[in-house]
């Protein structure tokens, strides 16, 4: 049974992946952006995904959710750096615009909701690793908070009118066609400095540990999440389930473009968590997803799309 879509953020690395993905699997697609496509989806799917122009502090809701059966929510107006130097713009921007489409799905009486949170920075200092979706949320920075914040709104609409919310917890997704320039990926920083042959800044000793998923991966889980039923357990952890330190990301990178890279080691930053890494078990268990590639496989691939002028892979 095909279905129709809302991607707020559809025009981001996440969104376009995901409308792809949906497209592919026969849905219809609406994406919801600022800014026009700047990308071209193969052709077997473009027929199927449609554009809207929007702000995300200033849509019309309840028309833009009446032509969908399930809104995804992967717009986020900030970064780490930019939600630092802002906390209150970061809430007004992010968190208000969240509690406005929620009021809009209730006025309508039905639909789901999917929101893309960050599970690299809601639960901050860990305590057990890998983090299951039961860890305490502790983020230590605004953006984290920004994230979290709406998760909690999530929730309470859940609680209190109903609205079939589903939270993704998603870890660090890379790939081709990630944007370099909004710093959000050590992946595709690392491979983009690489390429160039300019060196490649770690702070710290390069021991702090992260997860890394591929978009492909990341696009499957989604539609998947999009397409099941309701269910008690929605919120879910999105990741690779094991975790490489930057010093392990540059020897994969290394044995992938076939010879060393130079490395700028900086002064340690305060706010960078030692360690992350996410349980999958959840999602395993609910909906029989696992990510398929490895990181060195993951990375292959994303050096391969990048060789080729292509940004979306064969198949999913």
């Amino acid at each position: 049974m095909t279905s129709r879509h809302l991607i707020l953020g559809g025009c981001g690395f996440i969104g376009r992946h995901v409308a792809n993905r949906l497209a592919l699997n026969g849905d219809t697609v609406t994406l919801v952006d600022r800014n026009a496509p700047a990308f071209i989806l193969p052709s077997e799917a473009s027929t199927r995904v449609n554009w809207r122009q929007a702000e995300l502090d200033a849509p019309n809701w309840d028309d833009l959710v009446a032509q969908a059966d399930v809104v995804h929510h992967y717009a986020w107006d900030s970064i780490p750096a930019s939600a630092n130097k802002d906390p209150g713009g970061d809430l007004s921007r992010n968190v208000r615009p969240t509690i406005n489409l929620l009021d809009a799905l209730v006025r309508r009486g039905s639909g789901t909701l999917i929101f893309a949170s960050s599970g690299g920075t809601v639960y901050g200092n860990i305590l057990q690793l890998p983090i299951s979706e039961d860890h305490a949320i502790r983020p230590v920075t605004a953006y984290g908070t920004g994230k979290a914040t709406a998760e909690l709104y999530l929730q309470l609409y859940r609680q209190m009118h109903g609205v079939d919310c589903r939270i993704a917890r998603i870890a660090n997704p890379y790939g081709a066609g990630q944007n370099v320039a909004r710093g959000l990926g050590a992946v595709t920083t690392f491979i983009d400095k690489a390429l160039k042959n300019e060196p490649i800044s770690i702070f710290g000793d390069g021991e702090v540990v992260r997860d890394y998923i591929h978009i492909s991966d990341v696009a499957i889980c989604l539609a998947e999440i999009a397409k099941a039923p309701i269910s008690d357990e929605y919120i879910f952890n999105v990741g690779s389930g094991l975790g490489t330190s930057l010093n392990q990301l540059v020897e994969h990178l290394e044995a992938g473009i076939g010879r060393r890279i130079t490395v700028q080691r900086l002064v340690g930053r305060s706010f960078d968590v030692s360690a992350n890494v996410l349980s999958v078990e959840r999602i395993k268990r609910v909906y029989g997803w696992s990510p398929r590639l490895t990181l060195r496989e993951g990375m292959r691939l994303t050096l391969s799309n990048l060789a080729e002028g292509r940004e979306f892979p064969d198949s999913y």
